[in-house]
């Protein structure tokens, strides 16, 4: 079979140990230890006995197990109750569920909308004088 189906499900189960970078297309259950990065334009599921050092950009993210790395999405990442994430989160939608360990940052932006700057000269208005012994 020499055709790349991008719809193929993978599953790596919990005995598996890995050093490197991962890619896949597709879809990818992963549920063992992996040192090192994910990349992806399909979607990866963790499974509650995997354990990630290395960042993670996919498609889409379904996280479980433990973490210590910045996930990235382009869609969704959803983090499931008892998952330990030590690590920064960007994704369009992000859904976390209750039970969660999470400390990082996070920015999640849909619309992909930029900071609007203040109009020329707004910044540089300075606000009232004070007064002295005024409040």
């Amino acid at each position: 079979m020499s055709t790349l189906n991008n719809d193929s499900k993978n599953i790596l189960n919990s005995d598996v140990e890995l050093k490197g970078t991962l890619r896949f297309s597709g879809e990818l259950t992963f549920d063992g230890k992996l040192d090192g990065d994910i990349n992806s334009d399909g979607t990866l599921h963790l499974g509650d006995n995997a354990v990630i050092k290395g960042n993670i950009a996919a498609n889409s993210v379904v996280v479980r197990g433990k973490v210590n790395g910045n996930v990235t999405a382009k869609e969704k990442i959803d983090i499931k109750s008892r998952t330990e994430l030590f690590g920064d989160v960007r994704a369009a939608r992000l859904v976390m569920e209750e039970g969660v360990t999470f400390v990082g940052q996070t920015e999640v932006n849909p619309n992909k909308v930029s900071p609007t700057p203040p109009p020329p000269g707004e910044s540089a208005k300075p606000g009232p004088a004070a007064k002295p012994g005024g409040f």
